[in-house]
């Protein structure tokens, strides 16, 4: 099965993909890492990816289309796949079209209220890396396994937040119009207990119980 998945920052996008690749035997493909994968090895494209990089400037689609491409052509992808952070545009989408089918596309649906609380929420320990939210701290400030303050990090402030959900809204939604007119669409309420939007994928997929 070929899939992938969409859905805003903070969705738990990368929380279900890991579990359904374990389900189904299928490989995880994250653009990050296969970009990084790419660099590592010195590959014509990783090196292409690098020039930009370093520059300090967004690697254009070409590029990002030509490692995907890449990384899908491996043994491994033969039984399928799962994309995660490909495409983030209907030019991507597109280029997708003449080397992947793809047999459906994953939407977890949380709203932008639920996802800015959930994220703003969110403090770490510098020390241990522990994860906690301020709904279950009680007022506490301070890790339960050591001791450190805890802290929030820059990318979770709500400023912060916004201005990422902005992005996805402005380059990544139009994807859903994009998969929704061609009927690959399996839109899934992220807002749920984890379990429970797992458990709903499988139902979409026609993997559940």
């Amino acid at each position: 099965m070929n899939l992938i998945f969409l859905g805003p920052p903070g969705a738990g996008k990368g929380t279900q993909a890991v579990r359904v690749c374990e389900r189904l035997g299928i490989p995880q493909i994250s653009t990050g890492d296969i970009l990084r994968s790419a660099i590592r090895n010195q590959t014509p494209t990783g090196l292409a990816a690098k020039s930009y990089i370093d520059k300090g400037e967004l690697v254009p689609d070409s590029v990002m289309i030509d490692i995907v491409r890449e990384r899908l052509a491996h043994a491994d992808c033969a039984g399928g796949f799962l994309l995660d952070g490909f495409p983030r545009t209907v030019a991507q989408a597109q280029a997708l079209k003449g080397f992947a089918s793809i047999d459906a596309v994953i939407d977890i649906d949380v709203s932008d209220e639920t996802l800015v609380a959930r994220l703003s929420g969110r403090r770490v320990c510098p020390a241990c890396g522990g994860t906690y939210h301020v709904s279950r701290l009680a007022g506490a400030t301070t890790c339960e396994k050591c001791g450190q303050t805890l802290v929030q990090r820059d990318d979770d402030k709500a400023e912060t937040v916004l201005s990422r959900l902005a992005v996805y809204h402005a380059q990544t939604e139009p994807l859903i119009g994009f998969y929704t007119q061609r009927g690959l669409i399996r839109k899934i309420d992220g807002a749920q207990p984890v379990d429970d939007c797992f458990a709903a994928i499988l139902r979409a997929l026609g993997e559940g119980k």
